[in-house]
């Protein structure tokens, strides 16, 4: 293989094992700096330039994107993206897992569990906020802030209050999380590869300090992970679309409670603490899947008019209860059943066999208008084309 490390920092210890378990595997490896690059839109295919040249063939681009350069290390991940080379993390995921907001959003959709959040703007909203989430103390967050730095533990809603208030005016958005103060200062790093995390640690904060990461002070300690712990960690990397990544989460009273998915997770805590080849893992998996780039799924099929992927979620009151999919009638109607979703399992490719339920979600492929006339209906509004009124604008 010929691998890409994106990487502005080439001697840090991350980048470094990365080059050195791709080489010790006899892969071709180059580390290119994420800035250098131009992204090339003039011709017939989509292409990217390095140091002013036509970048070589690439098999597999492995991102190491910093913080400070999201906007523009997405933009070039997504390039190689739109030219068929394969990363095992996607621009869409990367652009997720910065955002805590947009991460929290997306896996609250999935029932991942987390401390309990909220996101306010109005001064008049900041103290029901807290009380939503259970009082104080409470945790504030700046939404990108890395290594524990613009995360704050108010211990008095008045405090919580000023801290949110001062934030704000300096148009930082912050978001109002629940304090587990069953996790005791402690927290899970679990290092998710593929389907499957390949090795976590236990990182333990110093003194009276409740932020366990390891940049300010914190310990690490090798720890086995019980199924149920290893399961969120998985689920929750590859909802955020994620293939490699560092998944955070708390030791809560009722089992794991995710705090934040990294995209570019650091190596030489949990290699010195497991004693494990994370990075050789990393490469690996990627030398197993290059064959197989991920592409935009619904980009790639609503190019034909008419047709695109929805979600279909099959009511208690549905005729479709009961009956498999082969009965269903879906086939008839052009409509093909991509995923089936009960619950937190999802199977794949489901086999005309298998008998729908309530609560179950057809993530399915065929015409819209055959797949929106499965979902409730709503008051349509005329699809013909109105005339422009004699007064086209006028006071509300």
């Amino acid at each position: 293989m010929k691998i890409a490390i994106l990487s502005r920092a080439p001697r840090s210890y991350s980048t470094q094992r990365l080059r050195t378990a791709a080489l010790d595997r006899g892969h071709d490896v180059k580390v290119l700096n994420t800035l250098r690059f131009s992204i090339d839109l003039s011709g017939d295919e989509p292409d990217l330039q390095f140091r002013g040249r036509t970048l070589s063939h690439y098999d597999a681009v492995l991102p190491r994107i910093g913080n400070s350069i999201t906007y523009f290390g997405t933009a070039v991940v997504r390039q190689f993206e739109q030219m068929d080379v394969y990363t095992p993390n996607t621009s869409y995921g990367i652009s997720n897992s910065r955002d805590k907001l947009r991460a929290t959003q997306i896996l609250s959709k999935h029932n991942i569990g987390m401390p309990a959040t909220t996101f306010v703007q109005g001064r008049a909203d900041v103290i029901p906020a807290i009380e939503r989430v259970g009082g104080a103390p409470v945790v504030i967050k700046l939404l990108e802030g890395t290594q524990g730095i613009g995360v704050i533990l108010a211990p008095e809603i008045k405090t919580a209050e000023a801290i949110i208030e001062t934030l704000q005016s300096t148009k930082q958005n912050v978001l109002i999380q629940h304090f587990v103060k069953e996790s005791k200062g402690r927290d899970i790093r679990a290092l998710v590869v593929g389907d499957r995390v390949v090795a976590a640690m236990r990182r333990v904060a110093k003194g009276d300090e409740f932020r366990s990461n390891v940049h300010r002070g914190g310990s690490v300690e090798p720890v086995d992970l019980d199924p149920e712990f290893e399961k969120a960690a998985v689920r929750a990397a590859q909802i955020m679309g994620l293939r490699v990544a560092g998944v955070d989460m708390l030791e809560g009273n009722d089992g794991p409670l995710v705090m934040e998915v990294n995209s570019s997770p650091g190596l030489e805590g949990i290699e010195r603490a497991t004693l494990l080849d994370v990075a050789g893992s990393i490469i690996d998996y990627i030398d197993n899947q290059v064959a197989f780039p991920e592409i935009d799924v619904r980009q790639r099929l609503t190019v034909s008019t008419g047709y695109g992927v929805a979600e279909i979620l099959v009511q208690a009151a549905s005729d479709l209860v009961g009956k498999t999919l082969g009965e269903s009638g879906l086939r008839e109607r052009d409509i093909s059943a991509l995923t089936l979703q009960r619950g937190t399992n999802v199977i794949p490719n489901p086999s005309d066999r298998h008998v729908l339920e309530a609560g179950d979600r057809l993530l399915s492929f065929g015409k819209l208008e055959e797949m929106r006339s499965m979902i409730p209906s709503r008051r349509r509004r005329t699809r013909k084309v109105k005339k422009l009124p004699a007064e086209p604008i006028h006071e509300g």
